[in-house]
């Protein structure tokens, strides 16, 4: 479903990828751990286009990132073709990033409505079906200010799925809230995960990533440090800048 080889990205003199390579098979969960400016965040905005790539490659369900081929030569994509790429890899942020002055039912419609064009009534069931999934179909026609913070990432988690995505991306989805609603969003991503969607997951909750994740990656300072089934890396880790990270956050 996903694959990255030796990807690179710099902010000005700053390296902040220095040569990614991985693979997510589909219906695989992996969770990218790792300290802060790590890299983590960039990686997962490369794979959605929202940065490009300074080098190194990207594929998602065999198409590349940001580039079509023809013959041997590599053509970047205009906008509209980046937009319609990018319709099928939903991403949840650490900030919910909902439209305020919409209902959480007009915030999951938007997306299929807007960006690919369908009526409304054509995908209002599924709106509905979407915000009970992640438990939210009493809080339809409510707006994002008059939700909890928790709340709110259950609507950002169901508008990203009204897109029908092939891969969800998850950058720190509890990083924002309080303690007691970490929980009810994790409950979320556990059936998303059953169900068996292609999750990549930046998270801090190692709890989290030991339950559910296929296969767990250890970034630092840009370079993936190691990989493996999360039991190995959380319990057996091979490297010692993983173990010092993980003596800190399992303390």
């Amino acid at each position: 479903m996903f694959e990255a080889s030796d990807v690179h990205k710099s902010f000005g003199h700053v390296e902040v990828l220095r040569g990614v390579s991985m693979r997510v098979a589909r219906g695989e969960v992996a969770c990218l751990l790792g300290p802060s400016g790590s890299g983590k965040s960039t990686f997962l905005r490369c794979i959605n286009h929202l940065e490009k790539l300074d080098a190194g490659r990207m594929w998602v369900d065999g198409d590349l990132v940001g580039y079509r081929r023809v013959g041997r030569r590599l053509h970047e994509l205009n906008d509209r073709e980046v937009a319609r790429r990018r319709a099928r890899i939903g991403m949840v942020f650490q900030q919910f990033n909902l439209f305020p002055h919409r209902t959480a039912l007009e915030n999951v419609l938007e997306g299929p409505v807007t960006v690919k064009g369908a009526r409304r009534r054509d995908v209002l069931d599924e709106a509905h079906a979407l915000l009970e999934r992640v438990g939210m179909a009493d809080k339809a026609l409510h707006y994002p200010g008059q939700l909890s913070g928790g709340q709110q990432q259950r609507v950002a988690i169901a508008r990203a799925l009204a897109m029908r995505p092939a891969l969800m991306l998850f950058d720190e989805p509890t990083s924002a809230l309080d303690p007691e609603l970490v929980g009810e969003v994790l409950d979320v991503m556990r059936d998303l995960a059953e169900g068996g969607m292609t999750m990549i997951v930046v998270t801090h909750e190692m709890a989290f990533a030991r339950e559910v994740a296929d296969v767990a990656h250890f970034m630092s300072d840009g370079v993936l440090v190691e990989s493996g089934p999360p039991a190995a890396v959380l319990g057996d880790p091979r490297h010692e800048r993983t173990r010092t990270f993980l003596s800190k956050v399992l303390a």
